[in-house]
């Protein structure tokens, strides 16, 4: 049984995701300690038990002390399976970061795979359910990953209510990431939405977005108020994306009681800005969320991205520690580049 220390580096949420996920690739079972040793209410949270718990189902595994406030579990995987499957996240504990944790496992099964998650789709502290749609997917059709991700109910803090459906084609093999140039940037795209709100805070979010954008590059404005029945409760966010020649770029922003539509708009585009500045091919979001995948992609891996964030080399510590893969990382004008090599042909 590995052993994983919960507690090293950001010390999060996703350390626990991450490790059951590629438990249930490669076979292996795991024991987690000091979970979320570093955080204010230790253990583990009820949207972190879901993830666990959704994991398993696809691996039929044995799991103990997966439950709120747990700070050890062990989780023993058996053999991946394709099907249908349902998680109820709970209150608004982000859908996002479920799929997160279930997707690695449901690409491995090599089968079809269909995913209904509620919980919560536009939450703080995680990407608003767009970001996947828009950004994290087309970076994994890269890999030859193709889903299909519907948005049946949108759902907030604090009462969740939000539904997503994924629908998973089989994979057969999961190709190499190699983009370590991004090419002209066509467009940016500001994907604005509010449900049960007023339409002009979507409006002043785009605006204030476009206003701190490059001038040299179109923007595509959308904004959406939702449907009353397709949407629980009052909330909204803010998705960016720079659709670029050889990849996809992401900024996003949740809407916030208390913080003005104009700050989310005019963050969400600082933050894409430094990542085309730095010349990424990767956003700072998807350097970390994307790891996993490159650590079982069949081949070396490689990308550019604006300086990691510390869930990021959190992420790369834990891949290395359960993976036969190696993290080379070097600077590169305004931010690094990412090599990711499977230690067996990393022979020269």
């Amino acid at each position: 049984m590995l052993e994983v220390d919960g507690s090293h580096g950001e010390g999060g949420g996703q350390l626990v995701r991450t490790a059951v996920a590629i438990s249930a690739v490669i076979g292996v079972p795991i024991r987690v300690t000091n979970i979320r040793a570093k955080r204010r209410t230790p253990g583990l949270a009820a949207q972190h038990a879901a993830a666990v718990h959704a994991v398993a189902a696809l691996c039929d595994a044995q799991c103990e002390g997966v439950q709120t406030g747990s700070t050890t579990i062990t989780f023993s995987p058996r053999r991946l399976r394709g099907g249908e499957f349902e998680v109820e996240v709970g209150t608004a504990g982000s859908i996002a970061l479920v799929l997160q944790a279930m997707l690695p496992a449901a690409i491995a099964t090599g089968q079809r795979v269909v995913m209904s998650i509620r919980g919560g789709t536009d939450v703080r502290a995680a990407p608003p359910i767009d970001y996947v749609r828009l950004v994290l997917q087309p970076l994994l059709a890269i890999m030859g990953v193709h889903a299909e991700l519907n948005v049946v109910r949108r759902g907030y803090y604090p009462k969740g209510g939000g539904e997503v459906r994924l629908a998973l084609q089989p994979v057969t093999r999961l190709l190499p990431f190699v983009v370590k140039q991004r090419g002209p940037v066509r467009r940016i795209e500001a994907h604005a939405h509010v449900a049960h709100l007023p339409r002009q805070i979507a409006e002043r979010m785009q605006a204030a977005a476009r206003g701190a954008l490059p001038a040299d590059i179109a923007v595509e404005a959308r904004v959406e108020v939702c449907a009353p029945e397709l949407a629980f409760g009052p909330g909204g966010a803010i998705v960016l994306r720079a659709l670029a020649r050889h990849t996809t770029l992401g900024a996003a922003q949740v809407a916030e009681r208390g913080v003005p539509a104009e700050r989310l708009g005019l963050t969400a585009a600082q933050t894409l800005r430094r990542d085309l500045d730095a010349a990424a091919t990767l956003d700072i979001h998807a350097a970390d969320q994307m790891l996993v995948f490159f650590a079982l992609a069949d081949g070396p891996c490689a990308f550019r991205a604006a300086p990691l964030s510390s869930h990021a080399r959190t992420t790369m510590w834990l891949l290395e520690q359960l993976t036969p893969v190696r993290f080379s990382v070097a600077d590169a004008g305004q931010g690094v580049s990412v090599r990711v090599v499977p230690r067996a042909r990393d022979a020269g």
